[in-house]
């Protein structure tokens, strides 16, 4: 399965962090050696806003060159206000980028790799896959939620 990488674990891989080891950071690099990862624009504009100086700015758009945007479609859009509005009712927040991630993610049943814990609320009523993996362990999928499970089986 194909895994939509969001903007948390792309941080954690690009920060300058020296020689410190993250596990999420490894499995993505695992992941980027196995052609397993997606990205979408809005995942590359929050990686390179704030971004001040140019040098560094361009080395990351640099970076994040070799991983080409999956096109997104108007449905995405509005899968994704169904999705936040859906939410919303059940008192969880979201961001439209978030809600976006999970209609893409949908829609090419792609699993979510994160480490923003807001998707693992949202999989209680979306049937988004958030993409877990063991240490030291062979990756997995973890469904969350019922819409989830209906849809595994």
């Amino acid at each position: 399965m194909r895994v939509l990488v969001d903007t948390s674990v792309w941080a954690l891989a690009l920060r300058r962090a020296g020689h410190v080891q993250n596990p999420d950071a490894d499995e993505l690099k695992r992941l980027i050696t196995s052609h397993l990862t997606e990205i979408i624009g809005p995942i590359r504009q929050e990686l390179l806003s704030g971004v001040r100086d140019q040098a560094q700015f361009d080395l990351l758009e640099d970076r994040l060159a070799c991983f080409p945007d999956r096109p997104l479609h108007a449905e995405d859009y509005v899968t994704a206000a169904k999705m936040f509005n859906l939410c919303r009712a059940k008192g969880i927040q979201g961001s439209n980028t978030d809600f976006l991630i999970c209609a893409v993610a949908v829609r090419h049943d792609f699993a979510i790799f994160t480490t923003d814990d807001d998707f693992r609320l949202f999989a209680k009523y979306l049937p988004i896959v958030v993409y877990e993996f063991k240490t030291h362990a062979e990756p997995h999928l973890v469904p969350y939620g019922s819409q989830a499970r209906r849809r595994k089986k």
